[in-house]
């Protein structure tokens, strides 16, 4: 479960963030570790996290805003908060404003990592069940491989359709060029190719992913392509 896993970790306290990280490289994750929400806006289009460890109580803004802008771009990355706040009302917060789970500090190293775990094989499970990926007015049948429109079906290849179902399963969240490769091409994350850019350009033309149905595929400069809500 564990192979290939990109965690972010947004955790200011460095003593704690290094703690964290020690026991998530111990089982098997790759980790990536942000000190403040600047730096994980900054830092984030790098690599496409699998999952992201976020606290509340951060140095520029809190953890909850940091979901929140997340949830607003249509991001349905794994959340999970690790916090020291212990309130019911906040606990309740977190949730309804869109985080996964909800974990209190001092975090048992066993509980943190099974639930880690858990949030993974969820997403996981739920991206292979291959149910019908629904962002109005986007509709994609992910049984009949069919892309439509408000209503309107959109005439795709069988790469532009695997394209466009990995972005709108990852919306919200920056997708690298070379993960794009590996995954839709199958092929070497570091091969020299425009094959990426070509087709992105292409999705965006024939799905009209500019803002005018609510949804714009944006490049991210010198890391990938992102799509998310206007």
């Amino acid at each position: 479960m564990t192979d290939s896993k990109l965690v972010g970790l947004l955790e200011d306290d460095e003593d704690q963030s290094r703690l964290l990280e020690a026991w998530l490289v111990q089982a098997g994750y790759t980790v990536r570790c942000y000190p403040s929400a600047t730096e994980f806006r900054r830092r984030q289009g790098a690599a496409s996290i699998d999952l992201l460890i976020l606290d509340w109580n951060l140095p520029e803004e809190s953890g909850l805003s940091v979901l929140r802008a997340l949830r607003d771009a249509g991001s349905i990355l794994p959340v999970l908060f690790l916090t020291a706040r212990n309130d019911e009302a906040d606990i309740v917060a977190g949730l309804r404003e869109g985080a996964d789970d909800y974990v209190v500090k001092p975090a048992k190293q066993g509980e943190l990592l099974a639930r880690v775990e858990v949030l993974l094989r969820r997403t996981h499970l739920q991206m292979e069940a291959g149910a019908d990926e629904d962002a109005e007015p986007y509709r994609i049948d992910v049984a009949r491989r069919r892309v439509e429109v408000a209503g309107e079906e959109i005439a795709l290849t069988d790469r532009e359709f695997d394209l466009v179902l990995f972005l709108f399963r990852r919306r919200g969240r920056v997708v690298s060029r070379e993960t794009l490769l590996e995954n839709i091409w199958n092929i070497r994350g570091d091969v020299a190719t425009r094959t990426v850019d070509t087709h992105v350009s292409r999705l965006r033309k024939k799905l009209r992913l500019s803002g005018e149905h609510g949804w714009r595929l944006n490049a991210v400069y010198q890391h990938g392509y992102r799509l998310e809500r206007t």
